[in-house]
């Protein structure tokens, strides 16, 4: 498992590597017609000889992924992580080799061709799926499997962004199942050979580096920090909210659109061409293309000052973002997040300032805290968003304040929607997954979405009808008893027979698994009666029915992963 680890990490920081040059090439041959792998996503692009024709740039990238995700791998579409997080929790942590290809191929053309993805999502991926690969050609549980999935996508986040410790939270926040000193060495131990390869290729310097951060005389208490973060994390939770259904709702208007995947995302990306297009000759700059890190570090510098300007980067950002993820393309959320962090918090910092003119603070600080507020809003990963904001600018003088305001957004947005970007994608398909260091599947799920409807209502008097897998007997519209059925159908339809009498318990469907259990096992249950009102015993209530036996074999799956 070790050699394992250190293979994965060295596939992660390679794979870093040579993604950033692939989104290079792609991006110069695209925007400026030159062929060439030379590209700081840091640095503005310059206006290409193109003129009007660069809103068919991301148009013509947008043909290409499709082609690509339709025809080689469904799952490189969207932004990655949920698809991965999906493996760990029900498919046994099985990812499809060709999945890290086509994903790679597919993102760095998204991103090159100026859709507003970011560079996390492919790489822990690509990450993931070499973790997953060799889970299967050795002979491993699944708990392991899934482990070298967690190290594949933590040295991914640690090569992309240089910031190691960061990786391995996330993957201890979001993937992890269990945690051990045993996972967390075989965690720690790729991360680490990811961040070497890295340096080595990319360099020492950190994503964004900023003197004018470093304030070691800084007090929250002092000078009004406190209140005005916990303000500002507000307002990210709620710009967090308006970001994952925003997403998910230009999902549904794409899919309601006539045409298919190519005409749905080719759409797409010309409405984010013409917004480049629009803000070049606004202001000089495409701002909204891409990761959008030049748009990043000029906020940070005080470049872009104009607080109205910078909340209309905001919003124009967040749109860009569904459109492009909306519409199909390949890329992750975190760099979206952190643009409009940026932008909202330097905002923010302004108002604060032309409020309060001696309190002290820079509008760096204010950006910064917005950045990891906005990633831990929207992902809910909340520690992973402070540790990496602190390793991504080099600075823990700011610490106090990314706490307070991750802490704050991440509380808003959960108090309006329980859905973090990466479960919400998973929740639309039934499929429930722990968020924010959550060990198990049995305290996360609800019975609600383990429940069948395979059920009839029979008056005291009467003969089942049908073929129902659970018969509830009433009497006035009273549960007086509960059958069960064979399992075999075709053993129900023979004659009909009467089932056997069990005795059940009556939960809401919000109960957990867990809870589930332990009301079976207490009362000698066989069958859960999941209804609207358990205090009541009316038919009218139930909902759905699930038997002991999908809460073992939920048991049994649980004990593996762990």
């Amino acid at each position: 498992m070790l050699l394992m680890a250190i293979a994965v990490g060295t596939v992660a920081g390679v794979g870093a590597w040579a993604f950033r040059l692939l989104i290079g090439l792609i991006h110069n041959t695209l925007f400026l017609g030159q062929f060439s792998v030379d590209y700081d996503a840091n640095l503005y692009t310059p206006a290409g000889p193109w003129g009007i024709g660069v809103v068919l740039v991301p148009v013509a990238g947008a043909l290409v992924v499709a082609w690509l995700v339709k025809n080689f791998a469904p799952e490189a579409k969207g932004h990655g992580v949920p698809e991965v997080m999906d493996a760990i929790y029900y498919n046994e942590g099985r990812i499809r080799p060709r999945v890290a290809l086509v994903k790679s191929l597919a993102s760095a053309i998204s991103i090159g061709s100026g859709a507003s993805v970011g560079r996390e999502g492919p790489i822990v991926q690509i990450g993931s799926a070499f973790g997953s690969t060799l889970g299967a050609l050795c002979t491993m549980s699944i708990g392991d499997r899934v482990t070298l999935i967690a190290a594949g996508a933590g040295a991914g986040i640690a090569a992309t962004f240089n910031a190691p410790l960061g990786g391995i939270v996330f993957a201890i926040e979001l993937l992890l199942v269990s945690i051990s000193a045993r996972n967390i060495m075989l965690l720690t131990t790729a991360t680490v050979v990811a961040t070497q390869i890295s340096h080595y290729l990319l360099g020492t310097s950190p994503s964004f580096f900023l003197p004018a951060l470093e304030v070691p005389d800084f007090h929250l208490l002092n000078n009004w920090g406190l209140p005005l973060f916990a303000t500002l994390g507000v307002l990210v939770g709620l710009l967090s909210v308006a970001f994952i259904r925003g997403l998910y709702a230009m999902e549904d208007v794409f899919d309601a659109l006539p045409g298919g995947y190519y005409v749905h995302h080719s759409l797409g990306m010309l409405c984010v061409g013409i917004m480049m297009y629009l803000l070049l000759l606004h202001s000089g700059q495409y701002h909204v293309e891409g990761v959008g890190y030049a748009t990043i570090m000029a906020t940070l510098q005080g470049t872009l000052s104009d607080p109205w300007f910078l909340l209309l980067l905001t919003a124009l950002k967040l749109l860009a973002t569904c459109l492009s993820l909306g519409s199909g393309a390949s890329g992750g959320v975190f760099s979206p997040a952190l643009f409009m962090g940026a932008t909202g918090g330097a905002a923010f910092g302004h108002l604060c300032l032309l409020l309060f003119p001696d309190l002290g603070i820079g509008i760096p600080v204010f950006a910064v805290t917005g950045m990891a507020a906005a990633v831990a809003g929207s992902t809910g990963a909340v520690l992973t968003a402070i540790i990496m904001l602190t390793e991504m600018t080099m600075d823990s003088s700011i610490t106090l304040g990314l706490a307070i305001t991750c802490a704050t957004a991440s509380v808003v947005r959960k108090s309006i929607m329980q859905e973090s970007v990466y479960s919400m994608k998973l929740r639309a398909r039934g499929h429930t997954v722990p968020e924010g260091l959550h060990s198990a599947v049995l305290t996360s799920q609800h019975i609600g979405d383990l429940m069948s409807r395979d059920f009839a209502v029979v008056g005291s008097d009467d003969k089942c009808p049908g073929n129902p897998a659970v018969a509830i007997y009433v009497d006035n519209g009273e549960i007086t008893a509960v059958s069960v059925y064979p399992n075999d159908p075709q053993t129900r339809a023979a004659d009909n027979p009467a089932g056997d009498a069990v005795r059940y318990v009556l939960l809401p469907e919000q109960a957990t698994p867990l809870h589930a259990v332990s009301e079976l096992w207490q009362s000698r249950a066989q069958v859960v009666l999941v209804s609207r009102n358990p205090d009541r015993q009316r038919a009218e209530d139930i909902t759905g029915v699930v038997d002991a036996a999908v809460l073992a074999r939920l048991l049994a799956a649980n004990r593996q992963l762990s």
